[in-house]
């Protein structure tokens, strides 16, 4: 019989085995060490939650200030203002689009039915970038109003039942419809296995192929967005359309991209995104964060909500299509639509908006398929009659192979075909060349200037000294350790171990270990090690780590690929700031509490009298000593950023088990646990190996890096 220690930050009983004979028994030892700090009492509820409280604090706030600026709008020219700014910053923060290249478009099937016909079509929306769509034409005389169709998240993409049906209403009603496949879905699988089979469902891959454009300065929905534009152009092109009347709709993930495209691309006339459009304060709130594409950097910093996808179009013609029992809150829906309502009336088209609701469960159901239908007639048609499901529908989904475009199923088996990792590369490459002048050129503190801002790091005389709590004392033989709260700001509680030896002589240690500070801190570990020599040892939980580790939520299925704190990073990513720079925050505030009151003058931080939980702090050393850090794993990052900025508060930095650079994770198709360091357009400017060339070899030892898969680098 095996008996199994379980590692547990609470109350845990060590268990103990004994052989009898030839019977194994187990019985309870005496109870282990109780390493938590932070009170169970309401003055810190759930502290696995607390960043996500902190998070949704700071994001209704935000979005409560976009309230107020949208209640300013009064007239058509601060409207008008309005929309040319956010549509500025819109496009800012997705990096910008890259030059339109030839489409080299081919059509390479074709198929007639009674009241329509497909074509399958190839086209690159940028070289070698291979789209693969189907084409949905009338077969009454042209010239037909073209349709952008996006798909949701279906795994065979354009093939999904419901979007056949869709398109096939929309043709039968007179409209020409592109429909193509989105990057991760069915023949634009970005990751093949040796089999040339597709390893990961839509919504994982769309998060695996999300991380690296972070890093770029992009999203992922930069690129989708582009192939979306490329498909009007597409339609544009074909002499059947007629480019001065085109819409656009879409389901869910289509619902998000028909949103981005309609705010964007002025050449959509009419417009009806599906299952999307809700408010980022109640998205947030529940399910959460969307997948990667559907968080744009800084959005709520600037004031981009979901009422602004369609107030940016205003006045042209806009059908929010909802469900009452769908996962996106159709409270939210309602929301934007009084606010996009209320606009278009100050605009003098108050009629040119609307909602449909139909009480059905997430998905493009007949009722809204009707809805979309109707309305791209009534404003691209000049029809306003009702348009009636067709029950032949059904019949008419044809099988996935009906619809392929490439002869084996995948864009990638194509010869010359290039992944959107590809891209990512060339994109990393091309900035490499660029950040080796940068660090060439520039002075160091101007570029560490660039890294703080991109970062969003504060400098340390505006971080504001902790409140600190004493939260009990554990004595050991030979020293002893006080349980210390320090709360940096409001909502943010860093539970705290300070070990200290009978007669410090050597050292005042920041030890901060990614999974949290109990991993090292028990007797016999690492931190006892270093107590037993002399020297004091701070060991601290950043914010999302060890007790207020996030319990996942949102990504449930890819928390290996987001950490424990993927909604949260997205969260703080729509806010325009990175959870890195808010953990490398935490850092400065522990090192320089550390460094005022770890001096070799001092045996501990508080008197020994007072009652539990009393804040008796005693005064600062006048002995002010620089910090020596240890950072392991997910922790090392934001070590490394806060010592790079903040060189004089810190002696040395040693890095176990850290990320080796941001490159290596663009070159990384496949990361693991990258997101929660990703700051936005970093390697525009730097990498982790430039912070560590700024710190030194003097100052810096970096211990058995790991790379973004997750495995070490090097022998």
């Amino acid at each position: 019989m095996t008996c199994f220690r379980y590692p547990v930050v609470r109350r845990v009983a060590a268990w103990s085995c004994i052989a009898v004979g030839s019977l194994s028994v187990c019985a309870f030892a005496a109870p282990a060490e109780d390493l938590a700090v932070l009170p169970e009492e309401a003055a810190v509820p759930q502290p696995e939650q607390m960043l996500r409280r902190y998070l949704r604090r700071l994001a209704h706030e935000a979005l409560d200030r976009r309230l107020a600026a949208y209640e300013a709008l009064d007239t058509e020219e601060e409207i008008r203002e309005y929309q040319a700014q956010m549509k500025r910053r819109f496009r800012k923060a997705l990096g910008g689009f890259p030059a339109k290249t030839p489409l080299n478009a081919r059509i390479v099937g074709t198929k007639t039915y009674a009241e329509y016909r497909i074509e399958r079509v190839i086209y690159g929306s940028q070289p070698r970038f291979y789209v693969t769509a189907v084409l949905y034409l009338p077969r009454t005389d042209p010239p037909y109003p073209g349709l952008l169709f996006p798909c949701g998240h279906s795994e065979n993409g354009k093939a999904a039942g419901a979007y056949q049906q869709a398109c096939i209403l929309l043709a039968k009603n007179g409209m020409a419809v592109l429909c193509p496949d989105p990057i991760g879905q069915g023949e634009r699988k970005q990751l093949l296995d040796a089999d040339g089979r597709a390893p990961h469902r839509s919504t994982t891959e769309h998060m695996i192929a999300g991380v690296a454009p972070i890093l770029l300065g992009r999203n992922l929905a930069t690129y989708m967005i582009w192939d979306g534009m490329r498909g009007i152009d597409y339609l544009a092109s074909r002499e059947e359309v007629d480019a001065r009347r085109i819409g656009c709709t879409g389901n869910s993930g289509g619902g998000n991209r028909t949103s981005y495209l309609m705010a964007l691309d002025e050449r959509i006339e009419c417009a009806a995104p599906g299952c999307f459009i809700t408010t980022t304060r109640r998205k947030n709130e529940s399910p959460g964060p969307g997948d990667a594409e559907q968080n744009i950097h800084a959005q709520i910093a600037f004031r981009m909500d979901h009422a602004d996808y369609v107030l940016m179009r205003a006045p042209r013609p806009t059908l929010i299509c909802s469900a009452t029992r769908d996962y996106v809150p159709i409270e939210g829906a309602w929301e934007t639509f009084r606010q996009a309502k209320r606009l278009y009336a100050r605009l003098g088209y108050a009629e040119r908006v609307d909602l449909i609701e139909t009480d059905q469960k997430h998905g493009f159901t007949p009722h809204l398929r009707v809805g979309a239908t109707r309305w791209m007639r009534r404003w691209l048609l000049g029809k306003d009659d009702a348009v009636a499901d067709d029950p032949s529908l059904a019949s008419a989904i044809e099988p996935d192979g009906e619809l392929q475009c490439t002869p084996d199923g995948q864009v990638l088996r194509l010869p010359d075909a290039r992944s959107v990792f590809d891209l990512n590369v060339e994109k990393d490459r091309e900035l490499a060349r660029r950040r080796a002048q940068t660090w060439a050129n520039g002075p160091t503190d101007e570029v560490l200037a660039q890294v703080r801002a991109l970062a969003a790091i504060r400098k340390l005389a505006e971080l504001p000294k902790p409140e600190v709590e004493r939260r009990g004392r554990m004595e050991r033989e030979g020293y002893h350790a006080e349980k210390l709260v320090l709360r940096p700001e409001t909502d943010v509680a860093l539970p705290g171990l300070f070990f200290v030896p009978p007669s410090p002589r050597g050292e005042s240690i920041l030890y901060l270990h990614g999974e949290g500070k109990h991993v090292d801190a028990g007797p016999g570990g690492p931190i006892e090690e270093l107590v037993r020599a002399g020297h004091c040892v701070l060991a601290v939980d950043l914010r999302g780590c060890g007790e207020t580790r996030t319990t996942p939520w949102r990504y449930r299925g890819a928390s290996w690929l987001t950490g424990a704190n993927g909604a949260e990073f997205f969260i703080a990513y729509m806010l325009g700031r990175s959870l890195l720079g808010m953990r490398a925050e935490d850092v400065l505030v522990a090192a320089r509490f550390l460094a005022e009151h770890g001096s070799k003058k001092g045996t501990g931080l508080f008197s020994p009298k007072g009652p539990k939980g009393a804040p008796q702090k005693r005064a600062p050393s006048p002995f002010f000593r620089p910090v020596r850090v240890i950072a392991i794993g997910e922790a090392g990052p934001p070590a490394l950023h806060a010592v790079a900025l903040e060189g004089r508060l810190f002696q040395s930095l040693t890095l176990r088990r850290s990320l080796v650079s941001w490159s290596n994770a663009v070159h990384t198709p496949v990361t693991h646990n990258v997101l929660v360091h990703a700051v936005h357009g970093a390697l525009a400017t730097y990498d982790l190996p430039d912070l560590a060339a700024a710190i030194g070899p003097n100052k810096l030892t970096i211990e058995q890096p790991i790379g973004a898969s997750g495995h070490p680098i090097g022998p």
